[in-house]
């Protein structure tokens, strides 16, 4: 059997494996589909985390839960790739009552043909309903992260919203801030076929941010009044600044991006004085939850899911493209490291 590691900095390979026995508490799962994850994920692949550097480890586990951050002690060779996985479960251990061999389920795990998950207490193994979408299902994670955005956005019907980058998060915050009652949803992208996209699952206008003043053209869209709520997911300096030109007198930034180093000349000037503007940093998975205790991680997740598997999310169009897993470590090299604009989220075939 086979799985998709990293062999080397920005080198992925797949290697031969034999599976483990099965413990009481776990099940088994044949892969059917797969897919990367396309933002922090590719850090890791790249050899670029700071988590690689054992000096910086040391002073990071003194505030950071080791089971935080997979790319620590990462060992190239070793390394596996992939986060979501959809297959069949095909053994069982004794303790495991609430799945049964045949089930459809879905999980976080590697690219590999067999992945060995806990089955007893494991919310995040979700089974599939019948005729429910793979596609849907392998953007669970993104999902949760998309939903405490927008949730940390206070999206209101009747509100202008942004949502700057349409990588699987932005889309998928695309359709939640519409379906919350967003009565203008402006995304921006400077790639034209993720705001083809966007456009047909529920934004009403996409600017490309090259050539464009993208803060005056939100505030000529919402009537000199700017956007109510900004959905940062891009990680640009540039993108801030434009944001901040956009947004609405009192109005908030969520920021979701993993933000890397601003260039200099970064500007926190004019445009964020006069807005008033708030920015809030949303993460799905840090607890408590801002709502706490009547939202946790848990309740994003089971609530993401619900919404995948009844259609009331749709992401059939950001799985493209999909490969065989024999195809896969030249796929991931070219889609998700080195021409990430030619896709939103990967998917692979077993």
């Amino acid at each position: 059997m086979k799985k998709l590691v990293a062999l080397e900095p920005r080198v992925a390979g797949l290697v031969e494996y034999e599976d483990r026995a099965v413990a009481r508490d776990e099940a088994k799962i044949k892969v059917v589909f797969a897919s990367p994850k396309h933002g922090t994920e590719v850090v890791d692949f790249r050899g670029v985390s700071p988590f690689i550097d054992e000096e910086f480890n040391e002073e990071w586990n003194m505030f950071m839960p080791r089971a935080e951050g997979a790319a620590r002690g990462i060992v190239f060779g070793e390394f596996q790739l992939g986060n979501m996985v959809v297959g069949e479960i095909v053994e069982i251990g004794a303790d495991v009552t609430e799945y049964a061999i045949g089930d459809m389920v879905c999980t976080y795990g590697p690219i590999m043909e067999t992945v060995i998950v806990k089955a007893v207490g494991n919310y995040k193994l979700r089974k599939m309903p019948e005729g429910a979408s793979w596609k849907n299902a392998v953007c669970y994670d993104p999902a949760q992260f998309a939903m405490s955005g927008v949730r940390e956005a206070h999206v209101r019907a009747g509100d202008y919203v942004v949502v700057v980058g349409l990588g699987a998060i932005g889309q998928i915050a695309i359709q939640l801030a519409k379906k919350a009652g967003a009565s203008i949803v402006i995304g921006i992208d400077p790639l034209e076929h993720r705001r083809e996209i966007a456009l047909r699952h529920g934004a009403d206008a996409c600017f490309s941010p090259i050539g464009t003043d993208v803060g005056y053209e939100v505030k000529k869209l919402t009537g000199k009044l700017g956007a109510d709520s900004i959905i940062e997911t891009s990680g640009n300096g540039q993108a801030l600044e434009a944001a901040l030109r956009g947004i609405a007198y009192g109005g908030i930034i969520s920021y979701v991006a993993f933000a890397k180093p601003f260039p200099e000349g970064f500007n926190l000037g004019r445009e964020a004085h006069f807005n008033n503007a708030k920015i809030v940093f949303a993460r799905a998975s840090s607890e408590p939850n801002p709502d706490y205790p009547r939202w946790n991680r848990k309740r994003i997740e089971e609530t993401c899911w619900e919404l995948l598997m009844n259609g009331y999310l749709d992401c059939e169009d950001l799985i493209d493209p999909i490969v065989n897993l024999s195809e896969s470590a030249d796929a991931y090299m070219k889609y998700v490291d080195q021409q990430p604009d030619l896709s939103i989220k990967m998917g692979i075939e077993l």
